[in-house]
């Protein structure tokens, strides 16, 4: 019986050390993973980011079919971009929530080799004690006095203890087994990351390639654009502060409207017997309020801060504060004009786009912009990229100058 059982007990204790703890993701996903404090952490994240590619999957779909459809060469060409903007974003979804299930998996590993090594330290002091017993010559333990009494006790002790053993051993053979399904499982996710890497990297290309045809195609006329973006320049320099940068870009923005809006020139007439009096300018309509369509976030991320959140120097927030991946494409909110593309002190390279009916957003915190002043652009269009380091996109939405939480205008 002894003997029987100690070679049972060998092969499941080899079987375990042989199994080994040790860690089995490579450094750079170890990196990966880093960020998160916790599994709660890391789950709501993975909600987050699979909801974030879907919408952004959807945009994407939306925008190539408005593609096919346009008419125009231009309207065309800025759906395709803003089309591929939301692809990049969509892939950039998938890999934060590929390294949150990585994370997730990680951590079950980690879980299952604790209970592991508790487990295996009874098994080896008993393996340790039984392989003794196996190597005591019988012939010794019948010249001594008592072993035969100590012989019929171990026994005993044996058959009340081997099914116990048994059964340990079958409960740590099924955990080592999810041991290997979580370790494919880690394998195949770090597959899906470099895939999605790969991926981003493709379309990332393909968009810097649109872009600089654009540019190219829409940037040959005269000189006007250029003296706009001047203009825009040299009032961020006077501006006290963003405010009041926002507010004169809005006056000229509403002039702008209000010189556009006024009729041509009437022709004199071939005879003055025919002139006619104008009584009264054109028809006013009603100024519509409608925010505008499709709002979106600019970029994907979780929330730093939330409109009207209040900092550590009692600062309110006027927008909602996003912490993107490093490079992260940045989009329009909505579609519209460019008013000003550049950096302005405190808070990077911004972007502020002017809406239909008195709307105004700036999206602050971008590392570039790859937009001018004058620019008509989407909803979705690529308007640059978050920093490398330690991002952080703000989105501010106002009507006729005030602020106003963009997430009661979002579906």
């Amino acid at each position: 019986m002894t003997r029987r059982a100690v070679p049972i007990l060998s092969f499941a204790v080899i079987g375990l050390l042989a199994a080994g703890l040790a860690g089995w993701t490579d450094p750079l996903d170890a990196q990966r993973i880093s960020s998160f404090s916790s599994p709660k952490e890391a789950r709501a994240e993975l909600a987050r980011a699979q909801e974030q590619s879907r919408k952004a999957q959807l945009r994407a779909e939306k925008l190539s079919a408005e593609a096919a459809a346009a008419g125009e060469a231009a309207d065309k060409s800025a759906r395709e971009a803003a089309a591929l903007a939301a692809r990049i974003q969509q892939t950039e979804a998938d890999l934060a929530a590929g390294e949150a299930r990585l994370a997730l998996i990680t951590d079950q590993r980690r879980q299952l080799d604790a209970r592991l090594a508790r487990k295996q330290q009874p098994l080896v002091r008993l393996m340790a004690a039984l392989q003794n017993m196996a190597r005591r010559p019988l012939a010794l333990s019948a010249l001594r006095p008592g072993s035969l009494k100590d012989t019929v006790y171990v026994r005993a002790v044996l058959e009340t203890s081997i099914p116990q053993i048994r059964k340990q051993t079958a409960t740590l053979r099924g955990e080592l087994a999810r041991g290997k399904e979580l370790e494919v499982e880690a394998g195949q996710a770090v597959a899906a990351l470099r895939s999605d890497e790969t991926e981003l990297l493709q379309r990332q290309q393909q968009l810097a390639t649109l872009a600089t045809q654009q540019r190219a195609a829409s940037r040959q006329a005269s000189g006007i654009a250029l003296r706009e973006n001047d203009r825009a320049l040299a009032l961020a320099e006077q501006a006290r502060d963003l405010d009041d940068l926002v507010g004169t870009l809005d006056q000229a923005g509403q002039l702008r409207r209000e010189l556009a809006s006024l009729p041509g020139p009437v022709l004199r007439p071939a005879k003055p017997g025919e002139a006619e009096v104008a009584l009264a300018g054109p028809t006013p309509t009603p100024t519509s309020t409608a925010p505008p369509a499709g709002l979106q976030l600019p970029v994907g991320g979780r929330t730093l801060s939330g409109f009207g959140a209040i900092d550590a120097a009692g600062v309110v927030s006027d927008g909602i504060t996003l912490a993107p991946r490093s490079g992260a494409q940045v989009v329009a909110p909505a579609a519209g004009r460019v008013l000003f593309a550049g950096a302005y002190r405190g808070f990077g390279q911004i972007v502020i786009i002017e809406h239909a009916n008195g709307w105004t957003s700036l999206v602050t915190g971008l590392g570039s912009t790859v937009v001018a002043v004058g620019d008509h652009l989407v909803g979705g269009s690529p308007i640059g990229n978050a920093p490398g380091s330690n991002p952080a996109i703000t989105l501010e939405l106002r009507r006729e100058g005030d602020p106003v939480n963009p997430l009661q205008y979002m579906d």
